[in-house]
């Protein structure tokens, strides 16, 4: 397989950055760029390539969807990429719904199709060693996120009722899975809005997973805290049988991964899977649960409740069933269980 051509559907803020990374990539060209706002796509392409408000007008001869909309598009526009034909590797978070994932998960099987989420954060420089050391350290028994940042977007993020919880959560959670080499049981989430954010939703957050092992994860966060910022992947400690190991989250301030070096990373391992047929560890059946970790805590800092994680899955996969198509239906009822998808 030479040299891939993308199509980049969605032409805002992180278009532009998936632009450079395509751009920056030996092995991907850039075929033609696609947004509901056909300026936004015509300043993107610099008529270099066609424009569009539609995948489909521009499918033929891509080889594969660069999925940088918002969330709320992100089912949409997969569900297209894969009913053409074409793998996706989209932005996170995976849908804005588990119903939504698991059809994904399951369109992707039926269509052949490969479907990976970026979870760019998994190529931080720092990670890999990071994990190192808790492995040396035998089982852990308890794994730490401090997360903090006066963070100021604008836009979308600051009207969101979870913003905290649902754009910037699931990094941690994903990396949290990363390094334990596990998935969650259940969670208990309390978030809430300081009287002094200037968010619309609730902006902090304190969530304690348990994992089959029986290890403990604590996610203490806020988008809403002026001084003292972590950095953007947070302050990490592990308690293990051996000992305890910590990670900033950047390996110095100087060395730290910028954008670029993340999704340009996960472009590459992207690319990489196509040509080997071997799914990398954020295709969509492994990713789904680092999404279940996201709106169960989110379900359970709406009730107050504790929340199963597997009761969640079993409505979600019953949801999802309930909606999908013949074809679609039939790859779900296959499946064992949500955590054994094939």
């Amino acid at each position: 397989m030479s040299g891939l051509r993308a199509v980049l559907v969605g032409a805002g803020a992180m278009g532009v950055e998936w632009l450079s990374a395509i751009a920056a990539s030996p092995d991907v060209t850039l075929a033609a760029v696609v947004d509901l706002d056909l300026a936004a796509a015509e300043r993107a392409a610099q008529g270099v390539v066609p424009s569009s408000t539609t995948l489909a007008s521009v499918a033929s001869g891509a080889d594969f969807v660069v999925n940088a909309t918002v969330p709320s598009a992100h089912f949409s526009v997969t569900a297209s990429a894969l009913r053409l034909g074409l793998p996706v590797l989209g932005e996170k978070p995976l849908t804005a719904t588990l119903p939504e994932a698991l059809t994904l998960a399951a369109l992707s099987s039926l269509t052949g199709s490969l479907f990976v989420v970026s979870q760019s954060r998994r190529f931080e420089r720092g990670l890999p060693s990071f994990k190192s050391r808790l492995s040396a350290l035998g089982p852990v028994g308890s794994l730490t996120t401090e997360f903090y940042r006066g963070a100021r977007f604008g836009g979308f993020r600051e009207t969101m009722a979870n913003p905290l919880l649902l754009d910037m959560a699931i990094h941690a959670f994903d990396t949290a899975r990363y390094l334990l080499d596990d998935d969650p049981v259940s969670v208990y989430c309390d978030a809430y809005n300081p009287s002094w954010s200037w968010y619309a939703g609730d902006a902090s957050a304190n969530a304690l997973f348990r994992f089959a092992s029986g290890a403990r994860y604590s996610y203490l966060a806020s988008w809403c805290a002026d001084g003292g910022d972590t950095s953007w992947n947070g302050n990490w400690r592990a308690v293990a049988a051996g000992g305890t190991a910590f990670w900033d989250g950047d390996r110095s301030p100087a060395d730290a991964n910028t954008l670029l070096d993340t999704i340009s990373a996960s472009l590459s391992v992207f690319v990489s899977s196509l040509r080997s047929g071997r799914p990398p560890a954020t295709a969509v059946r492994f990713n789904v649960m680092s999404l279940a970790m996201v709106l169960c805590a989110v379900e359970s800092a709406s009730t107050g409740l504790p929340v199963v994680i597997d009761d969640v899955l079993a409505s979600a996969h019953a949801a999802a069933l309930s909606a999908a198509s013949p074809d679609v239906a039939e790859v779900l009822r296959s499946w064992p269980s949500v955590r054994e998808m094939s």
